[in-house]
């Protein structure tokens, strides 16, 4: 069995006087298949009766929505990448809804310090668990501001937030009703439930994660097969023939070498950061990237440095200093240059400058991480993210990250790029 590496973590240094790494022929296993889509569920690998495979190489060692009111308005052209004008809106909050707002967390945050007067002082009852007098001299189990916001103004408000559901969480879902008469500290179910109520805070872009269909009986297939865990490392005796054909269809529904799948979504970012880059390396990042991107790089011991978000003007100059000044104090050529972007942010819903980063990317030999947790399914005529989205070639993006939680309603995330060894 072949190890499944991603070519450029390579055990020996590299520098920016060298040429990029020769692209690894394609096995005819993890070539492209022109079938393959969301809609794909099995490539047709026949199991062994419990699933168990003793080892496994990747451990060896080796079109766009418009809102109505649109204000900030972008277009760009790059002619050898994208031969069309890439547009990119937003609508800016109106000043009275964001001055409301202000205003109402500026009301709560007073009467919350009047209300913490009065608790002080015994006057009024104080629901909260508290810190004993002896205990003082203790670290606080809570910053004073945290425990301030989550007891006087997230305790107000929260009925809007953390209700029960009892159904799926498709487009419209059904919730628990629910009354409180503690102001929120304490509630009671009143038997009744709120129907079809427009679902906007889960994913699941694609509706897959429903309990009847092809989805829900394919779920409960594998788990009468191989159960719901397999209580070890993939290393070790955890390794299922499911997991490897999970891989393999990954790397072809992105077009890419090979892939590796993980439990956790957060972790994906958050843990092979830090195998991808170290010190003498650079990381630029995108000041909007997700908290899991931002985490991997400072785990990483590698230097980052932050350009404004989808600012390609802000990212060559950081590429330019890079080049042409090296890491600090020796002036060394940086090991690694790492861009890191997101496909689509999903706080503000735009969509990264592919086209653009990929073009930079190859003019200062750097290396490109994306991050598609919110794009792949959601974007492209194959639903393949962003890359498909622009028709770039996915060999462009050196590692490709996503997520199983976001369009597909399931978990874990995946990572994809070349392969070598053998």
């Amino acid at each position: 069995m072949t190890s499944q590496y991603i070519s450029w973590v390579t055990p020996h240094r590299e520098t920016y006087s060298r040429a990029r790494p020769t692209k690894m022929t394609e096995s005819s296993s993890n070539k492209l298949l022109n079938g393959d889509s969301c809609h794909r569920t099995s490539n047709g690998k026949k199991s062994s009766k419990n699933g168990f495979v003793k080892s496994h190489g990747l451990f060896q060692q080796p079109q766009k929505y418009r809102r109505p009111r649109e204000k900030n308005r972008n277009v760009t052209h790059n002619s050898s990448l994208y031969k069309k004008p890439f547009a990119e809106s937003f609508e800016e909050t109106p000043l009275l809804v964001a001055v409301l707002t202000y205003m109402g967390y500026g009301i709560l945050t007073i009467f919350g310090y009047l209300r913490d007067f009065l608790r002080h002082w015994s006057i009024e009852k104080c629901h909260v668990a508290r810190e004993k007098e002896e205990q003082k001299d203790f670290v606080p189990l809570y910053q004073d501001f945290e425990n301030f916001y989550t007891r006087n103004l997230y305790m107000r408000i929260r009925d809007n937030w953390n209700r029960p559901i009892c159904s799926v969480p498709g487009a419209k879902m059904d919730l628990v009703e629910r009354v409180s008469h503690d102001y929120n500290w304490t509630f009671e179910h009143t038997g009744k439930v709120v129907k079809d109520v427009i679902n906007m805070g889960s994913y699941n872009y694609l509706g897959f994660a429903e309990n009847t269909g092809a989805c829900a009986d394919a779920a409960i297939g594998a788990t009468e097969k191989y159960g719901v865990g397999v209580g070890s490392t993939r290393c070790e005796i955890g390794n299922l023939d499911i997991h490897q054909e999970l891989e393999q269809l990954v790397a072809r529904f992105l077009g890419v070498e090979s892939s590796m799948a993980f439990g956790m979504g957060f972790a994906t970012n958050s843990m092979n950061i830090p195998a991808l880059t170290g010190k003498g390396c650079l990381i630029l990042s995108d000041e909007l990237n997700h908290a899991s991107l931002v985490l991997g790089a400072r785990l990483s011991g590698s230097t980052i440095r932050v350009f404004k978000h989808n600012n390609m003007q802000s990212l060559e100059k950081l590429l330019r200093d890079a080049i042409a000044h090296g890491q600090p104090r020796t002036h060394r050529p940086w090991k690694k240059i790492l861009i890191v972007v997101e496909g689509i942010y999903s706080m503000e819903g735009s969509i990264v400058r592919l086209p653009e980063v990929v073009a930079l990317k190859k003019r200062y030999k750097a290396y490109l991480y994306l991050d598609e947790a919110h794009s792949i399914g959601a974007l492209g005529p194959n639903g393949r993210g962003v890359v498909d989205y622009f028709g770039l070639d996915p060999k462009d993006v050196d590692i490709m990250m996503g997520t199983f939680t976001k369009s597909f309603g399931a978990a874990g995330g995946y990572i994809g790029g070349k392969q070598v060894g053998g």
